[in-house]
């Protein structure tokens, strides 16, 4: 029965860290930046 607890203990502490790590790595996005296309408005098909 300890066995048991051990690992939930462990299985939870484990499960914080990679929460903890998720919320500080996970919304390192790229800054945005202006991107420009050229459009042909009078193209036909």
């Amino acid at each position: 029965m300890v066995r048991i607890l051990k690992l939930v203990v462990v299985l939870v502490v484990l499960s914080l860290a990679g929460l903890a790590g998720y919320a500080y790595f996970g919304d390192m996005a790229a800054p945005p930046q202006e991107v420009r296309n050229p459009v042909d408005l009078n193209a036909t098909y």
